[in-house]
Order: structure tokens, then sequence, then C-alpha cells
């Protein structure tokens, strides 16, 4: 009668366990899903980081997409890939200083904090789901450009720019935490746009920096912006540097602005928690 009554016991606990030990893939599907939904449903970031770019492209790019620069490089292409550069980056720092920012006015902060979430898989789901929206802004103006402007690159070329879009985002994700949380929730949103949009024009994103005044030539390799253009252009063959400088330069603000988000976050725990 005992090893009978214990045999159930231990099955309780066993199933006990197993129910709760966190199936973390689902866990991450199931918060990237909510994450993508709350990005999604905040017109003031989704439309800006989907269809500003795209309007830049429709009506800035597009109508001198057919011209040359230097002889061989073509506006369009030069043009497309800046505007690619400017969509998923800026989508990358809107994800994660806007809404982050906003979570924290309305205390989402507080109630992720009391749930059983990892917080690595909060972070890993809003980098998939900035990647995600950042690859969708892209494809958007890739579309664009090739039905309407008749900007046509070799397939290797496409993939090329599409990876080095992606890839050198990253730097930009630390950037969008640290506004997150230097900013207050009310002040993200223009601190966002005032610096991004600032460096995004002084890295030559929007105007070339041969028609741009001296001192701004002159800062604008001092600039993760620069690079992370440069990087971009690189896959057209009009980067004034090579992949490996500008792969240097965006590893290293990557680390540093890491480092700033990291310590602003603990300053905000510390200031809420301690």
């Amino acid at each position: 009668m005992s090893t009978i009554a214990k045999r159930p016991r231990a099955s309780v606990q066993v199933g006990a366990r197993a129910a709760g030990t966190p199936a973390l893939l689902p866990m991450l599907w199931a918060q990237t899903r909510a994450q993508a939904r709350v990005f999604w449903r905040t017109p003031a970031v989704s439309m800006t980081g989907l269809l500003m770019p795209l309007m830049m492209l429709v009506f800035f790019v597009l109508p001198h997409a057919r011209e040359t620069w230097q002889g061989s490089i073509s506006v369009g292409a030069y043009m497309l890939a800046a505007m690619g550069a400017y969509a998923v980056s800026s989508v990358m720092v809107f994800n994660f200083g806007v809404t982050v920012a906003m979570e924290r006015g309305q205390k989402v902060d507080l109630l992720m904090r009391a749930m059983p979430l990892p917080g690595w898989v909060y972070l890993a789901a809003r980098v998939i789901g900035a990647l995600v929206f950042g690859a969708l802004a892209m494809g958007l103006l890739f579309a664009a450009a090739l039905g309407l402007g008749g900007i046509a690159l070799a397939p290797p070329v496409w993939v090329s720019l599409a990876w080095r879009l992606l890839a050198g985002a990253l730097p930009f994700i630390g950037f969008g935490f640290a506004i997150a949380y230097l900013a207050g929730p009310s002040a993200a949103p223009a601190v966002a746009n005032l610096t991004y949009i600032g460096l995004a024009f002084a890295s030559g994103m929007f105007v070339r920096l041969d028609q741009m005044p001296d001192f701004l030539r002159s800062i604008a390799p001092l600039l993760p912006t620069y690079h992370y253009a440069q990087l971009a252009w690189g896959a057209i063959g009009a980067a004034n540097e090579s992949t490996l400088v500008s792969v240097a330069w965006l590893a290293g603000y990557t680390v540093a602005l890491f480092a700033l988000a990291a310590w602003a976050y603990r300053r905000e725990t510390l200031r809420k928690f301690a």
C-alpha cells in the first residue's frame, strides 16, 4: 500500500515540474508576436518607420532614378541604399526608443518584472520584432524602387544590400534603448526624431555629402549613421571606405551604445526597485 501510495505523489510532482518548466521557444514566439502588435498598433511609430522612407523615395528619388553620378553610379541605386539605411535603422531606433519609453510611462516594465518571463526572452523578442519590421520597410522600398522607378540591380547586389542593411543596424538597437531610458516617456519621440534625423542628414542619407557644407563633411565620418550608409553603399560600389572599416566602426558603436543603454537601464532599475 505504501509503495502504491507513493507513486501517484511522485507522478504529480514530476507533472508539476514539467508544467512549470518554461517552454522557451513558444514563450519567445508569443512575446515576439505581442511586441509586433504593440509596434504595429502605435501608428506614430510604425507609420514613421514604414511609410516615411517610402514617401521620400517616391517623391525625391524616383524622379532622378535614371540619372548617373560621377559617370557610372546610378543615382537611383545610390539613394535607394541611403533610404534603405534610413528605413531599417529608424525602425530600430523607434521600436526600441519610443515604444520602450512609452511602456515605461504606462508602467508595463513593472508588469514585466512581476511576470515569470526571462529578461533575455523580452530582449530577444524586441530584437526579432525590430528586424522583421526593418525587413518589411526594406522590402517596401525595394518593391517601389523596382516597380515604380525601374531601379534594377543584379540579384547578388540585392542580396548584399539586404544583409548589409539588416546586420549593420545592430548599433541602433542600443541607440534606441539608450533613448528609452535616458529620455522621459513623453519626450522620447521628440528626442528620437531630432537626434536620429539629424544624424541621418549629417551622414549624407538625404543629401549627398559633396553637396553639404564643409563642417558637416568633416564631422560625418565620426557618426554611426555615416558608416552604416557607407556599408550600404558598398553593395553598389559607391562607398568611400572599405567594408572592413565600416564593420569595425559599427562594431565599436554597438559596444559603446549598448554599454550606455545598460548603464541607463541599471540606473532606472535602481531608482524604481532598489
